[in-house]
């Protein structure tokens, strides 16, 4: 059987397993071990074994369950709910000004949480109730999370940026800055898009339109209340600027930096929060050793997948394919863009970028694209396919903490901001120096 013919029928397996419900850990791994027996025999099960244990030895990939206990002390204590207050306080005073805040919130915490999961029910769980008080439309109130949480995996540290480091053997302090920028300017574009949102749907939705002697009677209490809550959050945010400077220093590797940082944010969440009992503690640990376990199955699975695919020369087959297309290198990026989109609409992040990085950096340096530019680009293609069916994770999130809003009206909610990645990307293809700039400052 040729190539291509076996990669269409290992996809379409891995399609319809992931569709019955497969955990995707499974349906890689199950997917992977039947087509290695079927290309090599009962032999290769013992390369199966080494792969899937020899990739997860890597020392690099300690940083993960790191980063993961960080962000999980800062998402399972009430930090989210004091970003979220103060944003309300200083953003309220624009047109949707509570969306807006909301999409400010997600912003910041995705730099103290590094998951796009994490950072979508943190700030959702807050944030969606309150804007529908306040009649916000449901597409408007669960569109603004969904799309605010994507931004956990861009803005740094980000997981998947250490993945996709690992995995292309890149400077993990670079890939982290030249997502700052990059972050930001989504930030900005979903917030401007939100403010367009409310106006359309036929009001400010400010919160001044109160009467002026109920405003006058609260604004020294909200100021006071939400000046100390910031004032909670600083340590957090100061915490996080001393792993990036660390790591863009060289002073630390990744995997120190980031056990640091775990330290430093689970003493933090327990001495400002008082979080002394156990149960609280338990719950951190609980979250961040399933969160770690899933992900390295992932990673393990993933990468058994790309070594079967690679053993049959699917990849080889396909990434030839690409590179031999005489065509302009734009139009290459485009096709990429578009595999990549393809991918993310089936495929968690994590799986994507084991699976793919690897096989298309040549490709991208042979047609004289920036890798750490590229790193951005395939980000935001898994960012869409996170708020995207058929798998769309921060979807049935918000689903999750806003069951009586339907999915569809979750899903017409987001799709504007899926037009804003769009943009994001046009913008970095014409401008790379969005990204590439703050880390030729920093790094040289």
């Amino acid at each position: 059987m040729d190539p291509i013919t076996m990669g269409i029928i290992v996809a379409i397996a891995l399609i319809v397993l992931m569709a019955i419900g497969t955990p995707i850990a499974f349906a890689l791994g199950g997917v992977s071990l039947i087509a290695l027996i079927y290309d090599r025999g009962l032999p290769e099960l013992t390369y199966f074994g080494e792969t899937f244990f020899d990739r997860i030895a890597e020392f690099g990939f300690v940083a993960i369950p790191m980063f993961i206990l960080m962000g999980a002390a800062v998402a399972s204590s009430p930090t989210g709910r004091d970003l979220y207050r103060s944003l309300d306080l200083w953003m309220g005073r624009l047109p949707g000004g509570l969306a807006v805040s909301n999409i400010g919130a997600c912003t910041i915490f995705s730099a103290l949480s590094g998951s796009s999961p994490a950072t979508c029910a943190a700030i959702g769980k807050m944030g969606i109730p309150e804007m529908r008080n306040r009649g916000y439309p449901d597409g408007v109130a669960a569109g603004c999370i969904a799309a605010g949480g994507t931004l956990g995996i861009l803005i740094p540290p980000s997981v998947t940026m250490i993945i996709y480091g690992i995995s292309t053997e890149t400077s993990i302090g670079r890939l982290f800055i030249a997502g700052v920028i990059p972050g930001l300017m989504l930030s900005g574009l979903f917030m401007i898009w939100t403010m367009v949102a409310c106006h359309l749907a036929g009001g400010h939705y400010n919160p001044l339109a109160r009467t002026a002697e109920k405003m006058a009677q609260n604004i020294k209490a909200n100021v006071d209340s939400n000046v100390k809550a910031m004032m909670r959050v600083l340590p957090f945010l100061a915490v996080v600027g001393c792993i990036l400077f660390a790591l863009y220093g060289g002073v630390a590797t990744p995997s120190e930096a980031a056990g640091v940082g775990a330290f430093l944010c689970l003493a933090l969440a327990i001495l400002i929060y008082r979080m002394w009992q156990v149960g609280p503690i338990k719950l951190i640990m609980r979250d961040s050793l399933r969160e770690s376990v899933m992900i390295m199955i992932i990673i393990a699975t993933a990468e058994v997948f790309a070594y079967a695919l690679s053993s049959m020369f699917i990849t080889q087959t396909v990434a030839a394919a690409i590179a031999d297309l005489e065509v302009n290198r734009w139009v290459l990026m485009g096709v990429i863009n578009l595999f990549l989109l393809v991918a993310g609409f089936f495929l968690p992040p994590v799986a994507v970028i084991v699976m793919t990085a690897p096989i298309l950096l040549p490709i991208i340096l042979a047609a004289d694209f920036d890798p750490y530019w590229f790193a951005v680009i395939l980000t935001i293609n898994l960012e869409i396919g996170l708020i995207t069916p058929p798998v769309g994770l921060n979807l049935f999130i918000i689903k999750g903490i806003a069951p009586d809003i339907s999915l569809r009206d979750i899903l017409m909610g987001s799709l504007p901001y899926v037009m804003c990645m769009v943009l994001g990307i046009i913008l970095l293809c014409f401008f790379p120096g969005i990204a590439l700039w703050l880390p030729n400052l920093v790094m040289g």
